[in-house]
């Protein structure tokens, strides 16, 4: 099962996805964007940039899954052709901000026309563990999904 969070810098997605990743515990694996940007040593943020941090993102969704894993994965994912080739089981769209710190991003960004879960609690209410509730809605869902694959 891959598990993608995504939205704009600062919306959340990290904090949730750790919330879920506690839930999961030892059956998810977490696999965080900044986390792996660092590991590769690669801040480009060019289009060549967010290609290479897509598919490395995905390569390594994917091996979760082979391993059995519910592969937990907290990036912006910007454009709908990078989610769609991430080609998640359950996407999670952060809709608490409507304008990330940065302005490249958010020019770049497309808003989903559709998600598994919209997450529209605002950024001051994810900051106050609101998320909470939602990572156990989320949590019973995948469940339900896992169970009925």
């Amino acid at each position: 099962m891959k598990v993608l969070i995504f939205g704009l810098p600062g919306s959340g997605k990290t904090y949730l996805a750790q919330e879920l990743k506690n839930l999961f515990s030892d059956r998810a694996e977490w696999i965080n964007a900044d986390a792996v940007r660092t590991e590769h040593n690669d801040w480009d943020f060019s289009k060549e940039g967010r290609e290479r941090q897509n598919k490395r993102m995905q390569t390594l969704a994917d091996q979760a899954v082979k391993n059995s894993k519910i592969a937990i994965c907290d990036f912006i994912c910007p454009l709908e052709i990078g989610r769609e080739a991430f080609n998640a089981d359950f996407e999670i769209f952060m809709d608490t901000i409507k304008k990330g710190r940065f302005d490249d991003t958010n020019r770049l960004f497309q808003r989903p026309d559709y998600s598994t879960y919209d997450c529209t609690i605002p950024n001051y209410a994810v900051k106050t563990k609101r998320n909470d509730v939602d990572a156990k809605i989320i949590a019973a869902q995948i469940e339900e999904m896992i169970k009925s694959t």
